[in-house]
Order: C-alpha cells, then structure tokens, then sequence
C-alpha cells in the first residue's frame, strides 16, 4: 500500500511540474464558476462558496503536497524526495524555480 501511495504522488507531482512547465500555477487553481455563484434554491439558497475559505483550503492543500504556497510549484525538496530532481533541473532551467545557488541553505 506504500508503494502505491508513493507512485500515485510521483505522478502527481509530475503531472503538476509539466502544467506548471506550460504556465499553470495557482492563479489557475480554481472553482468552477457555479461553485461561486448563489444557490438559486434549497435551504441554502442565495449562498455561494466563499473565496476567503477556498484560498484557505487552497494553502492547506499545498502546504500537504509541499509545494509553493504563493505559486502552487512544486519544491525542488519534495521532487528531490520523490526521486524526481531532474524534473526540478527542467523548471530550474527554464526559470520556474530558483538556482540551487539561491536557494536558502
């Protein structure tokens, strides 16, 4: 069952470094829009999922995952500990994550 957990989040984390690769970040990481609009009825309605809650969860979620809170990229520690650091080399070289020289030690 580790072994299991652990490749479902290698290819999690390698599915996000390629979107991340072609431009998503956070700013992508949304509800759908009918998420955020009123209920138009039922006990709730007029009621919309409020955006204070999902970013709270949204930094919850990338604090789990261990990646970037402000950007949603993932780390270069948690690709390193995945076996992934030639993924972290790639967004290294294309400028989506800092050089390993300014990195903080």
């Amino acid at each position: 069952m580790d072994e299991l957990m652990k490749t479902g989040e290698w290819v999690f984390n390698l599915c996000r470094a390629f979107n991340v690769r072609e431009g998503i970040t956070r700013k992508d990481d949304k509800l759908p829009k009918r998420f955020t609009e009123p209920l138009p009825e039922g006990p709730y309605k007029g009621e919309a999922f409020p955006e204070d809650v999902f970013e709270k969860m949204l930094d919850h979620f990338y604090r789990l995952r261990e990646w970037n809170k402000k950007t949603g990229i993932p780390t270069r520690k948690k690709l390193e500990k995945l076996e992934l650091g030639y993924v972290a080399d790639n967004l290294e070289t294309h400028g989506i994550i800092p050089p390993i020289s300014k990195r903080k030690k």
